[in-house]
């Protein structure tokens, strides 16, 4: 299967430390990744929502995917990866990079992922990028 590739590329009047505290916050994420539920299901080692920390996205009638923070550098960085056997893509990992942009934060957040049967990949890139941006863009008008 071909190789997915999300791309977004979002500017929040927040600063840096606000955004990347709200994303980097698992239960937060139902907002962006709407409409799956997102709740922590494990906690991190070093920090609440950081490596090895563990959240389940849901939404009927799909199986529920869980993914785990591989990378995390405060107020700069989160990497994750689907571990769910019964995932529906492979090969999967999310990256958000943080960085001050004219008194507020820019994220660079790219998703790559390869379909696990014919057609599923292009079809969920497209519903990825285009709800994950309405998120996004959401977020930049809220007062968090």
């Amino acid at each position: 299967m071909k190789l997915q590739h999300i791309s977004i590329v979002q500017d929040f009047p927040q600063p840096v430390a606000k955004i990347f505290n709200w994303l980097g916050d698992h239960n937060n994420l139902g907002a962006i990744f709407f409409p799956f539920k997102v709740e922590r299901i494990r906690d991190g080692q070093d920090y609440l929502n950081g490596v090895g920390s563990v959240r389940r996205l849901s939404s009927f009638p799909l199986p529920p995917v869980e993914e785990m923070v591989t990378v995390y550098i405060p107020d700069e960085h989160i990497e994750y990866t689907i571990t769910s056997a019964m995932s529906p893509i492979s090969d999967h990992l999310g990256v958000m990079r943080f960085e001050p942009h004219e008194g507020g934060t820019r994220l660079h957040y790219t998703i790559v992922f390869r379909g696990a049967l014919p057609l599923i990949g292009p079809v969920l890139k497209v519903g990825l990028a285009q709800g994950i941006r309405r998120g996004l863009k959401k977020l930049a008008r809220m007062s968090i």
